[in-house]
């Protein structure tokens, strides 16, 4: 493991060199299109026309067929039948005319009986004994009489003798066969007549005028009119057709070629239409087609700058950085290996294998180890990558389902942890994502609305618990590995240093037992106060257990071990002291080092105390008129470099003072808390953390508050509570 964790250290001393970090994204990028290059290629095909297709072929894309939907909006419009409408107007005007011939006809026989009447009276003027009569008008005149109150387009259509048999009809007849040939005329043009059926509308004139009983002469008549009555009536309504047929086109949808569609099934000829379809979807053209892997550099470019960004933004130290980045690295490529090599399985015809995927392994491992929004962006990614390696045996060239399940299962893992990082947790949260992974497959299964056999459903059932499982193990198994070889100091990893039976904490409750009392003290005052400010409360507290382990050299010479001894400071020079006192620091580090124990714990118990002025034996040496320097009389740093080990050395310090007070009430609790932060900031010793002002009064009044609860049952009430209290 050293071996290791030496390497590593090299790897991670070469990441502090710009360079060499924008290779290791460029190398996350080449992982990452690699493992995906295969998924993303076209498969070549021999489909030629008119050869028997091999394989059954499905379309790799939804595409608009345009020539299809052409045809079938050209086939809806051919198939919209002709509009004809009905020329109410013409049945009025045909038996009009119609009237206006018996009109002519009556006029026509009114004027050659007044004719008639006129010549007879003259006649009779000439003389009684005249034995010349009236002479009557010839057919010729007559039908003459008739076509003069006729156009000339009627008089050639109807013949002589109609005109003839009209006017020579009487009166009453040709009232009678006038009203018989109107209403029989009505009664026919009153229904639609197209050109083909103007014949047979004639006939049905023709019939219904033969019922009549009239003179045969004047119903041979008659039956001449009501024929040359009838005329067409219905008419090609150009526009209305048109209208119609670009509706019926318009309501065609969009032929459409589905992906996923079987364009040629096995064994089949591959046809004219056919292989038109094959063009179109692109699966004929022999030049393979670069664009899939195009998109997928794209789909890779975006991920990388997502990655890179995301630690461009992190705040943390640089060697931290780096820290994480190789990390991250490691456990991301891991997962890629392990989703390519169970997206391999798909080619031995094992279809949704990526169910068995453990998705929510490295979300578990990178929230544990660095943060929450790493392991979110990793899941999000993964789950692109699964969408993409699991479509082998889909029509699509993503696999959403996969890419919904890992992503589910990833968050899921993440949301349980949210609370808790203990390594009995990483168990249960394999459970709960095991559960998740069960819903979500049954949820897109149904969503889906596949049908299915209980083998199937065992299936996923199986594979959607297994999951689960099999990444908390793997998350349980892995993780003392990265710990130890990025001597990551994990919450999980905290939780077992701060166990009472490490041998460190046995050693300070067994050889320095009052220093244990007081770590516990520091602990309990310097975790509240980091949880107010938002710093590690726990790295405080498992910090304050070890942070005074170099007491246990020499317990005697520190004033909480010296019970019922004299102080053995009283004897020895006040030079000698110091370095004693002084000693404890460096003697706890060094020990913590000893004991393989995480840099941050060895950077509280050698930084709590910072530079500060051990000021007893300072003032002490000058009394004794000893010439000294106040640098020889100040601990030897470094200074506290976060916010988590300046919290500690001024709860050592307060809680120390305090503890040193016979009877401390609230103010003078808050007073000396105030003092100590005052002496702090002025002394510079909170010069190289990042604390704020702000944080520093949010520090102090939680300190007070806390001391306050510790020291309630030895707070003296003032005589008038005293009072009240034996009244009571």
């Amino acid at each position: 493991m050293e071996k290791i964790q030496q390497q590593l250290m090299k790897i991670r001393g070469l990441l502090d060199i710009r360079i060499f970090r924008v290779l290791l994204f460029l190398v996350l990028g080449l992982v990452l299109y690699a493992s995906m290059f295969t998924n993303v290629k076209p498969e070549k095909m021999d489909l030629r026309l008119f050869s028997i297709a091999n394989q059954t072929v499905r379309s790799p894309v939804t595409i608009s067929d345009k020539e299809s939907t052409e045809k079938k909006r050209e086939e809806a419009g051919d198939g919209v039948q002709d509009v004809y409408y009905m020329k109410k107007e013409t049945n009025e005007n045909r038996v009009d005319l119609i009237t206006s011939i018996f009109d002519a006809a009556t006029e026509v026989k009114k004027e050659l009986q007044d004719q008639a009447n006129a010549s007879e009276g003259a006649s009779q003027e000439q003389g009684s004994g005249s034995s010349g009569g009236t002479l009557a008008p010839s057919n010729n005149e007559v039908v003459d009489k008739m076509k003069g109150k006729l156009t000339e387009e009627v008089t050639r259509s109807i013949s002589d003798s109609v005109l003839l048999a009209l006017v020579s009809s009487t009166k009453e007849e040709l009232s009678v066969a006038k009203d018989v040939t109107v209403t029989a005329i009505n009664t026919v043009m009153n229904r639609r007549i197209p050109a083909d059926e103007v014949e047979n509308s004639k006939r049905l004139v023709e019939e219904e005028l033969k019922l009549t009983t009239m003179s045969s002469q004047l119903k041979a008549a008659v039956i001449e009119l009501g024929r040359y009555a009838i005329v067409q009536n219905e008419f090609f309504d150009l526009e209305a057709t048109q209208e119609l047929r670009e509706q019926a086109k318009e309501s065609v949808e969009p032929v459409k070629i589905l992906q996923g569609q079987i364009i040629v099934e096995e064994n089949q000829l591959i046809s004219r239409e056919v292989f038109r379809q094959l063009e179109l979807v692109g699966l004929t053209d022999n030049q393979q087609s670069i664009l899939p892997f195009i998109g997928l550099a794209l789909l890779v470019m975006v991920m990388v700058f997502a990655l890179y960004y995301y630690f461009h933004e992190l705040k943390v130290s640089g060697d931290m950085k780096q820290n994480y980045l190789l990390l991250f690295s490691i456990i991301f490529i891991l997962s890629i290996v392990m989703l390519k090599g169970i997206s391999l399985l798909q080619q031995f015809e094992f279809s949704d294998l990526g169910y068995l995927f453990p998705a929510a392994m490295a979300s578990m491992l990178i929230k544990i180890l660095v943060d929450d929004r790493l392991a979110i962006l990793t899941t999000i990614i993964l789950a692109l990558c699964g969408t993409i390696l699991f479509s082998e045996n889909i029509t699509s060239s993503l696999n959403v389902n996969i890419g919904i399940y890992i992503i589910c299962s990833g968050l899921a893992s993440i949301m349980f942890l949210s609370k808790q990082n203990q390594r009995m947790k990483i168990l249960q949260a394999g459970m709960f994502v095991s559960l998740v992974n069960i819903v979500i497959i049954f949820a897109l299964l149904f969503i889906n609305n596949g049908h299915y056999n209980a083998k199937e459903y065992t299936f996923y059932f199986g594979g959607a618990f297994t999951s689960g499982i099999i990444a908390a193990i793997l998350t349980i198994g892995l993780l003392p590995f990265f710990e130890a070889g990025f001597g990551i100091l994990s919450t999980m990893r905290l939780i077992e240093l701060s166990n009472p039976n490490h041998p460190l904490l046995r050693k300070i409750l067994t050889e320095a037992p009052g220093t244990y009392h007081h770590s516990i003290m520091v602990a309990n005052l310097a975790e509240s106060a980091c949880e107010a400010i938002g710093a590690n409360g726990l790295l405080a507290r498992v910090g304050c257990y070890y942070h005074d382990i170099g007491k246990t050299k020499r317990p005697q010479f520190f004033i909480e071990n010296q019970m019922n001894i004299e102080n053995p400071h009283d004897r020895l020079p006040p030079q000698t002291s110091k370095n004693i006192i002084v000693a404890h620091a460096t003697d706890g580090a060094e020990l913590l080092r000893q004991y393989k124990m995480p840099k941050e714990i060895v950077d509280i118990a050698e930084q709590h105390h910072g530079t500060t002025l051990l000021k007893f034996f300072y003032h002490k040496a000058k009394q004794n008129g000893n010439e000294v320097r106040e640098e020889e009389y100040r601990y030897p740093g470094p200074k506290a470099q976060n916010k988590e080990i300046a919290i500690i050395g001024i709860a050592d310090s307060v809680e120390a003072a305090v503890r040193s007070m016979q009877h401390p009430n609230p103010e003078q609790i808050e007073s000396l808390v105030k003092s100590i932060i005052a002496d702090r900031l002025q002394d510079g010793q909170l010069n190289e953390c990042d604390l704020t002002l702000k944080e520093m009064e949010i520090i102090s009044n939680t300190l007070c508050e806390t001391l306050k609860g510790i020291f309630h049952s030895r707070i003296e009430y003032p005589e008038i509570t005293k009072q009240k209290v034996k009244q009571a």
